[in-house]
């Protein structure tokens, strides 16, 4: 029998992985989780059982290896938030970036330790210009 692959939807309950986490960090996931669920209209759902996802997209790179992701997801664990974007987030809108407050910067995560001090107002709209380019991306 194929196993299903690492990043895949699981059946675990969000407030089971929420649970995980302490009373502050839980109220900023929960902060997290309303935002991302205004923003996708999607149900939150866990993937690869440490990550709420909203929404699914299928992809698929020049090279032929593709899959199936959320359209936003976050992780929040012990000592930072996990917010998945799309690729080079922070070079196509450095404003926004010089804007957020206290943070670190991958390819395609951005990582928070807390969300005091963050600008809500760039955070959204970090997770507003991602979400519109996986969605025009995926058709």
């Amino acid at each position: 029998m194929k196993s299903q692959p690492a990043m895949s939807p699981s059946d675990m309950d969000v407030s089971e992985l929420l649970d995980a986490r302490d009373a502050a960090r839980r109220a900023e996931a929960e902060e997290l989780l309303t935002l991302c669920a205004q923003l996708t209209g999607a149900t939150p759902q866990v993937w690869a059982r440490r990550i709420i996802g909203f929404g699914v997209y299928e992809y698929r790179y020049e090279s032929g290896h593709g899959g199936r992701a959320p359209e936003l997801a976050f992780a929040s664990g012990p000592r930072q938030h996990t917010i998945y974007l799309v690729n080079n987030f922070a070079e196509r809108w450095p404003e926004l970036m010089n804007e957020l407050g206290r943070h670190r910067a991958s390819k395609a995560c951005l990582y928070l330790t807390r969300l005091t001090g963050v600008n809500r107002a760039a955070l959204r709209t970090l997770l507003e210009r991602s979400l519109e380019i996986t969605r025009q991306d995926s058709k």
